[in-house]
């Protein structure tokens, strides 16, 4: 849910540019069929696989994919898969308590119901590292409950007569966790996005770390798929980072241009990879590699 500042960003400034600077058509997703945008290999990758540059040449995804070294996920990457499912379950929560109560009792059957979603915390963390992502899922979902409650008490006091399905959209105009298949574009038919903004398509994508520039390779890719599907531009993306300062929630928004700039680059990251794991060609290590990266051992001994 985009403060109003943030709506004001993409309304007055985002949208006229994207509507000025308009995406060269060979660019688009709907181009599928043609080079640049048609896959030159076979080999099925999620947009992840694509995006993530953690490591700067790709080699964790060599290894598992051509040399088929299996790791568990790290500590960093079990917090980050529980906070994003907090999220979540907070929104389908809603959605499911909207649809399910008649809209005078909406507020007090909401307000209840929300407070009671639990999120599994999965087994392989322990001890401290355990009780410190218990106490930020509930920090995640006490702060997430509020701006539901608060967002759907507002639509109801200026649309008394909204239905369910009209509260749902106005009140929680993101679909979570939206399936896509990405064939078209030579990737995975069993992608999903974090979430799809409803009236001014905008692909949304979760990080619970420190920002980084190719985290907008993801929204590039999401948008990209959706325009293969259903034929229609998406030329916003916003990466969401959430953070944590003692006991608050920390939530800072990119919101940017899926311009010519980014598909090239979504486009090359694609094509390298995809070569690299149809030719099985080892990349080598990269010149820097994070201390929660399971592959550190296979890179370095």
């Amino acid at each position: 849910m985009l403060s109003e500042e943030e709506r004001r960003l993409v309304l007055r400034k985002l949208l006229p540019q994207a509507r000025r600077r308009e995406v060269h058509p060979e660019l688009r997703g709907w181009s599928w069929s043609d080079p640049p945008v048609a896959p030159a290999y076979e080999v099925p990758l999620g947009v992840s696989e694509v995006a993530s540059r953690y490591c700067s040449r790709g080699r964790d995804l060599f290894l598992r994919r051509v040399e088929g070294v299996k790791v568990g996920p790290s500590g960093v990457m079990v917090e980050g898969r529980v906070l994003h499912d907090a999220v979540v379950e907070q929104w389908e929560a809603a959605v499911r308590l909207i649809y399910g109560t008649p809209v005078e009792r909406v507020m007090e059957r909401l307000d209840r119901g929300l407070a009671e979603v639990s999120v599994r915390v999965e087994v392989g963390l322990e001890g401290e590292a355990l009780r410190e992502v218990q106490r930020k899922v509930g920090l995640l979902a006490a702060f997430e409950h509020h701006r539901i409650v608060s967002r759907v008490g507002e639509v109801l006091a200026r649309q008394p007569r909204v239905g369910a399905s009209g509260l749902a959209a106005l009140a929680l105009p993101v679909a979570v966790e939206l399936p896509l298949d990405g064939r078209l574009l030579g990737l995975s038919s069993h992608l999903r996005a974090d979430g799809v903004t409803l009236f001014a398509p905008m692909v949304v994508d979760l990080k619970f770390g420190g920002r980084r520039d190719f985290h907008r390779l993801s929204t590039t890719g999401y948008a990209m798929v959706m325009e293969s599907l259903h034929e229609c531009p998406v030329d916003l993306g916003c990466v969401s980072y959430v953070g944590f300062e003692g006991e608050r929630v920390r939530l800072e928004r990119d919101i940017h241009l899926i311009d010519d700039e980014m598909r090239q680059w979504f486009l090359e990251e694609r094509d390298e990879r995809m070569r690299m794991v149809s030719e099985g060609i080892d990349p080598g290590r990269g010149e820097e590699c994070p201390e929660w990266c399971g592959y550190r051992v296979a890179c370095w001994g």
